[in-house]
């Protein structure tokens, strides 16, 4: 499979979960702070947004952080079911996807592990998929922060990054550590989890905007 498939198959992954959840589990916490299941769905609709219109919008709010929150603040009151099924037809027809794959795949993958493990459903990502992710995280949740001279060996496949001291984990705990989820510091272990977990709270405690939780860039 080649990055688009892989993002079409998570996707139709991601909107059979969603099918599932209860209104509870849509309220419920994410591993975003300050973000819902439904937030984390609102900030992946974006893709159904027209270019123009995104670029816009990106003018009046000019960072990462404001401009997802632009979004997620926009999708509250969308109904559920319309925010999955936007998310069901848009992915072939996304800019994002055409642009920025591996991105897109990266933002896909974490963001469904984010409402999953809150919500005590577990998975086993598709192996493939995961390397790609580990190879290329969100740039935008900037994991040379967290990362930069540690060397990250996964446990149960052949992959690893860096150099310095090691952090072992499987392959969707690092990928999670490298974007600053700090809910999968305790499975991970070796000499650098100390300055990783140092890292995370750091960049986890930067100041935000008033009411915004923990700045959403990061997620």
């Amino acid at each position: 499979m080649n990055t688009r498939e892989h993002i079409i198959a998570e996707r139709a992954e991601l909107v059979d979960l969603l099918r599932s959840l209860t209104p509870e589990q849509w309220a419920a916490p994410s591993l975003c702070q300050g973000w819902s299941v439904r937030d984390v769905v609102g900030h992946l609709s974006i893709d159904a947004v027209p270019m123009h219109r995104y670029l816009l919008a990106g003018l009046r709010n000019p960072s990462v952080a404001r401009l997802n929150r632009h979004y997620v603040e926009a999708a509250r009151d969308v109904p559920a079911d319309r925010l999955v099924d936007g998310l069901a037809t848009s992915v072939s027809g996304s800019w994002f996807l055409r642009f920025f794959p591996q991105l897109t795949l990266a933002d896909h993958v974490v963001h469904q592990q984010d409402i999953r493990r809150p919500l005590g459903l577990p998975r086993v990502v598709d192996a493939e998929r995961l390397r790609m992710v580990l190879d290329h995280p969100d740039p935008f949740a900037r994991p040379s922060r967290h990362i930069r001279g540690l060397r990250l060996v996964a446990t149960d496949m052949a992959w690893e990054r860096g150099d310095g001291p090691v952090v072992r984990g499987t392959g969707e705990a690092l990928a999670l550590a490298m974007v600053g989820r700090d809910a999968v510091l305790d499975e991970l272990d070796g000499a650098g989890v100390h300055e990783l977990r140092s890292r995370i709270g750091r960049a986890g405690a930067a100041p935000t905007a008033p009411g915004s939780g923990r700045d959403p860039e990061s997620c």
